[in-house]
C-alpha cells in the first residue's frame, strides 16, 4: 500500500522537525515504542519526557530503552500528562500522544476528555514555533468517543494565526480506524 499507516505517518512527521539535542515529550509512554523512537531522534544530548499513569506501561518502556540503551535521555514519569506545565521547564520541539488504552493492559484505564485538553493546552505553550504536537486518536471505545470529539472542537477552535491544524486517516475502514492530528505551532 502507497498510503501511510497512522503510526508510520505520525512518525515521519516527527522525523521532519526533531533533531538530537531537541526536547520532547511523549505524553502517554505506554509500551514504549514512541518513547523510543523519539530517545533515537534527539540522541544523548536531547531529552525525552514520557508520562504513563500506568506502572506497567513505565516498565514496559523502561525496558524497551533498556535493550536500544537510550535510557540516559529519557525522563520516565509515573503521572498525567496533566503535569505537563510544572514538570517541563524547557520549551519542545514536539509532543505525541497515543489517546485510548494501554494495548495488552487494562482497558478500562483510558485517557480522558478533560486530562487530555488539558495537557495539549500545556504541551502547545511549551511548543516551539515549527515544533509539533501530534495525537493519535483511538476512538474505539465509549472514553474514546467522548475524547475523540472533545479534541476535535478544542483543536477547531485553535486561531489559525497561530496554529495550522491537520487530521490524517482512513475513512472506509471497519471499527472506528485511528487517525491522526497534527497541530503546528507557527
Amino acid at each position: 500500500m502507497n498510503l501511510e499507516g497512522v503510526l508510520s505517518f505520525s512518525h515521519q512527521l516527527l522525523k521532519k522537525i526533531v533533531f538530537p539535542g531537541d526536547i520532547v515529550i511523549d505524553a502517554t509512554c505506554g509500551n514504549g515504542h514512541d518513547t523510543l523512537f523519539l530517545a533515537q531522534l534527539v540522541g544523548p544530548n536531547g531529552k525525552v519526557y514520557a508520562y504513563d499513569i500506568q506502572r506497567a506501561a513505565i516498565q514496559n518502556t523502561q525496558a524497551r530503552l533498556g535493550e536500544a540503551s537510550c535510557k540516559d535521555q529519557v525522563v520516565l514519569l509515573k503521572k498525567s500528562h496533566t503535569e505537563i506545565a510544572s514538570d517541563v521547564s524547557e520549551p519542545v520541539r514536539a509532543v505525541i500522544y497515543n489517546l485510548g488504552y494501554l494495548p495488552g493492559g487494562d482497558k478500562s484505564i483510558t485517557t480522558l476528555e478533560e486530562s487530555t485538553l488539558k495537557s495539549i493546552a500545556a504541551a502547545l505553550e511549551k511548543l516551539v514555533p515549527g515544533g509539533l504536537v501530534v495525537l493519535v486518536i483511538y476512538h474505539g471505545h465509549d472514553a474514546g468517543k467522548l475524547e475523540k470529539q472533545a479534541v476535535l472542537n478544542y483543536v477547531s477552535l485553535l486561531p489559525q494565526e497561530k496554529f495550522s491544524v491537520l487530521q490524517y486517516g482512513f475513512i472506509n475502514q471497519r471499527n472506528q480506524p485511528p487517525f491522526v492530528v497534527a497541530i503546528e505551532k507557527r
